[in-house]
């Protein structure tokens, strides 16, 4: 078989059991679904970072963004770094190895270098282009409902999740109009990132009245870092009741329902080409979204697995058996680029001393289950507009640990307390669970090169029990 092509398709802040394969949430994505089903669907995939500016460096590069400075997204005022050109990219290396390599939507991978300088032959950017098309298009349209969302008054086919699958299937039929060469093609959609606006198609699926209450919605923050309570300060939000909060989810099902549908058209396209037989096509996410739960908005300064869990489905024909399921734990940014670089036949990055963070999933899509495969997941925050706040957890099958340096930390037995509403960090019973896994992070984050554990006094938080 000739070397595959690539087509990864990336959502933007969107929750694992907001897809319809999850069966979860009751969201309907019939293309997202049949994806899944046709391939592999990854059942504890996690985020290293909850945050899409150092997510998406991290999926370039296939490292932690605490080893190159890429802390949080590079808009926000708070000034950081951001991955250099200079840095090893994977598809850079698959473009050495002759693979056209084309990119469409979100970057957030540096402010003055778009994708063309980390190994990607054609970048459109498809949000600058739609913005300047709706303005002259519509000169009048103007949205009124802040980051809550609103109805979107225009025709679908002028969304911005059909107008970039339009733009991502037309350049498709470019890229793979050359016999014989394999191709690379991301499209990042920007939506369901809030400020949520579906047309009137979908946003009618989904009345308010018909949306469950999310189970951890009740949520006291009783025994919990004070910064999440002040989460809800910030956003003005502390009085909301679920009847505030149910059109806001359900703006959020609907446009997640809606980017489906684009996906289908782009999906269709592939199919037109004749060449989804030697296609690997992946669907995943940089993170997720709170979206009301625990009666948060966005993502910040917490490690729920609303926001850390993302979903993520590979469909390779021949090579990944229809109906798979893995529930390995996995990383979507980190295991990426290992297994793409293996899968295309291209040369690793360790002949140049370039070591990656994660490690390749081809095995699992095949079936086989590597000894040694990991049994935990690390994440990491650093901070965002709301001001620094670092954390890092671990996850494994039983406990949620969340080092919090600078306030109370976090333990959830994951298995008697899914929804995490009890933080029984503190309870004696617990404190060898919680000093095993203070030395099983420890390990991890030296081992990666976060600079956080770098010094005697982080170090002694976690090894000698400094910690309060």
């Amino acid at each position: 078989m000739s070397r595959p092509n690539i087509l990864l398709i990336m959502a933007d802040q969107l929750r694992y059991d907001c897809i319809g394969y999850s069966r979860s949430a009751p969201v309907e994505t019939p293309n997202i679904d049949r994806l899944a089903a046709e391939g592999m669907w990854f059942t504890n995939a996690y985020t290293h970072i909850p945050v899409c500016g150092p997510s998406r460096q991290s999926l370039v590069c296939g490292q932690r963004p605490e080893t190159f400075g890429g802390l949080w997204n590079h808009s926000i005022a708070l000034k950081v770094a951001s991955l250099e050109p200079s840095s090893y990219s994977w598809a850079r290396t698959l473009q050495e190895a002759g693979y056209r390599c084309g990119y469409i939507g979100k970057w957030d991978v540096h402010p003055q270098h778009d994708p063309t300088r980390y190994g990607f032959d054609e970048y459109i950017d498809s949000n600058k282009y739609y913005r300047s098309w709706i303005k002259e298009k519509y000169p009048d349209l103007a949205y009124t409902q802040g980051y809550m969302g609103e109805v979107d008054p225009l025709p679908l086919e002028h969304s911005s999740t059909h107008q970039t699958a339009a733009m991502a299937s037309e350049l498709l039929g470019r890229m793979a109009s050359d016999a014989g060469v394999p191709w690379l093609l991301r499209v990042n959609f920007r939506e369901p990132h809030l400020p949520c606006r579906p047309t009137a198609t979908f946003a009618k699926r989904y009345p308010p009245e018909q949306v469950p209450e999310w189970p951890s919605f009740g949520d006291t923050f009783i025994d919990k870092p004070y910064i999440q309570a002040q989460q809800l300060l910030n956003w003005n939000i502390q009085d909301y009741s679920w009847d505030d909060w149910a059109p806001i989810v359900s703006r959020y099902f609907a446009v997640i329902s809606q980017l489906d549908d684009a996906i289908g058209e782009l999906l269709r396209q592939l199919d037109a080409t004749g060449l989804s037989d030697n296609t690997i096509v992946l669907f995943t996410a940089d993170h997720g979204d709170m979206c009301g739960g625990h009666r948060m908005m966005d993502k910040h300064y917490v490690m729920y697995e609303d926001v850390v869990k993302v979903p993520l489905a590979v469909r390779w024909p021949g090579m990944v058996a229809p109906g798979s399921r893995c529930d390995q734990f996995v990383y979507n940014m980190l295991d990426l680029p290992p297994t793409l670089l293996e899968a295309s036949g291209s040369p690793s990055p360790e002949r140049i001393g370039v070591a990656l963070h994660g490690e390749s999933l081809l095995s699992l899509l095949q079936g086989h289950e590597p000894q040694g495969w990991r049994d935990h997941v690390v994440a990491t925050y650093n901070g965002q507009q709301f001001g620094l706040y670092s954390q890092r957890m671990i996850r494994t099958s039983d406990w949620k640990y969340v080092w919090n340096p600078t306030d109370t930390d976090e333990l959830y037995d994951m298995r008697a307390d899914p929804n995490e509403l009890s933080n029984i960090a503190r309870h004696p019973d617990h404190a060898a669970t919680v000093t095993e896994l203070r030395h099983r992070l420890y390990e991890i984050l030296l081992r990666d090169g976060d600079g956080l554990v770098q010094n005697h006094w982080m170090k002694e938080q976690l090894l000698a029990g400094r910690k309060k």
